[in-house]
């Protein structure tokens, strides 16, 4: 029996699956603050919801998978930077407050790259066990994703490219 047969959490790691573990906490752990501050942000109160739910049952979950797994295997884990406090969003001057609109695009253009990267995680690994956790990693940035489109297009946020109706 070789080193790769068996149990994938017996398995040992390849050094593109650590660096991309690694990073990928490293990311998830700053995007938790940059989501703590969009949701201070927020002020219409479905976005808001979204975005918490989104914190919560997404990425804080893909924090404590990977973090497991690099902990597991001996790997340091990286910093996290300190939490933000909750702030009333009117507290914030108008000037310097992001609107609902643009923190929905971003959250969108972060899931989108989320899913890149879950996926060339999911290519590169050769651990079952990596590549499962990822592709439930991407199922679960797909719902948030159409979600968070569904939600765009009913409160007319949505900017859609040029339109080709004939």
């Amino acid at each position: 029996m070789g080193i790769l047969n068996g149990n994938p959490q017996d398995e040992p790691l390849h050094s593109g699956e650590i660096y991309h573990l690694w990073s990928h906490l490293f990311a998830t752990k700053s995007y938790l603050v940059t989501l703590q501050v969009l949701i201070n942000h927020t002020g219409d109160k479905d976005l808001k919801a979204l975005l918490e739910d989104f914190m919560e049952n997404c990425i804080k979950q893909e924090e404590q998978q990977s973090e497991a797994i690099l902990s597991t295997n001996g790997i340091r884990l990286p910093p996290a930077p300190p939490a933000r406090p909750s702030v009333d969003v009117n507290d914030i001057p108008a000037g310097a407050r992001f609107n609902d609109p643009e923190i929905a695009f971003l959250v969108q253009k972060e899931i989108v790259a989320g899913k890149l990267l879950c996926t060339f995680i999911m290519g590169i690994a050769i651990r079952e066990d990596i590549a499962q956790m990822y592709g439930e990693f991407l199922d679960q940035k797909t719902e948030y994703e159409e979600k968070l489109l569904k939600m765009t297009k009913e409160k007319g946020w949505l900017v859609p490219p040029p339109l080709n109706i004939k």
